[in-house]
């Protein structure tokens, strides 16, 4: 066993209980994916972090669902860096990041952290009639051409035409094969839509988004970084986003509301890059006893 410091912060938002958790073990980078994941698992949230040293960034990062690692995610980075700043780990403004995704810078703008995602990959394109099976929804519902666009994680970006639509919505296990097939997925790493529609939630928002997910992590992921920047990439890249930065929402229908700030790094039909940014409410501190290995 090993003794570590953790910190539990909600991300893209300012307030206890609201956005999305997420459980930073500091020095923790060294521990096997077994141990990193049975503690998501044990935490009930959808990821956790694990730092450690770097040797070309200022700290190593990695990220763990409760059923693997993964090599970046959004949400989960706003809470490090949220968790790090706190703890008078961070000197000065900028702080980079070595992620399974490459290296990640973050800037301190006051209370806002804001990092820039890789240039997005456009991937394919699936059949609308896939992706609406796996939503439960017809395909009227959806607006355009679902692709699968990367910032750093894959995500099937796929534009509801309303709330209605983005409220109906329900995942099907059994749709999802078939769409992951489709998607490029070998079963262990399917990717689930990421659902937005062109209006947010409250008057402040210009998107609002849900990620509904499959077992063993949670139903719904409260808000989702990573997708976010995807997603913004996909509107801007298809002409379906006028502004250059923008206001995106997600989590509230879940009561846990979240909001990211967005914008665009380079051309909107080829961006070098995309800037999201948060805030970071540490909830809970302390200490977790882990074992550095796990019996079978």
């Amino acid at each position: 066993m090993q003794d570590f410091q953790f910190d539990w912060v909600d991300a893209f938002t300012d307030r206890p209980f609201g956005g999305n958790g997420c459980a930073v073990v500091h020095g923790g980078a060294h521990l096997p994916e077994a141990v990193a994941c049975a503690y998501v698992r044990e935490t009930s949230l959808v990821e956790c972090t694990f730092t450690g040293p770097s040797e070309v960034a200022d700290i190593k990062v990695r990220y763990f669902l409760a059923s693997r690692e993964i090599p970046f995610a959004g949400h989960p980075t706003i809470a490090t860096v949220a968790a790090m700043r706190d703890r008078g780990l961070i000197s000065g403004q900028r702080i980079t990041l070595e992620t399974g995704a490459g290296i990640v810078p973050v800037d301190l703008e006051d209370d806002l952290i804001v990092m820039q995602q890789v240039a997005p990959q456009f991937g394919v394109t699936p059949d609308r009639a896939l992706v609406a099976a796996a939503i439960s929804l017809p395909e009227t519902a959806i607006l355009g051409q679902p692709q699968l666009v990367s910032t750093g994680l894959p995500f099937c970006i796929t534009v509801l035409k309303d709330l209605d639509s983005l409220r109906a919505a329900r995942l099907d296990a059994v749709a999802m094969e078939p769409l992951g097939r489709a998607l490029g997925a070998d079963g262990s790493d399917v990717m689930e839509p990421f659902l937005v529609t062109l209006d947010g939630f409250t008057p402040t928002g210009d998107t609002f988004s849900r990620l509904l997910m499959l077992p063993p992590s949670p139903p719904e992921d409260p808000f989702t970084g990573s997708a976010t920047g995807a997603m913004a990439a996909y509107l801007w890249h298809h002409g379906l986003m006028d502004k250059a930065v923008f206001v995106a929402e997600q989590g509230h229908l879940m009561d846990r509301p979240g909001e990211a700030h967005v914008a665009l790094v380079g051309d909107r039909s080829a961006p070098k890059g995309i800037r999201v940014g948060g805030r970071g409410f540490v909830l809970m501190r302390g200490e977790v006893g882990l074992p550095t290995s796990l019996q079978t």
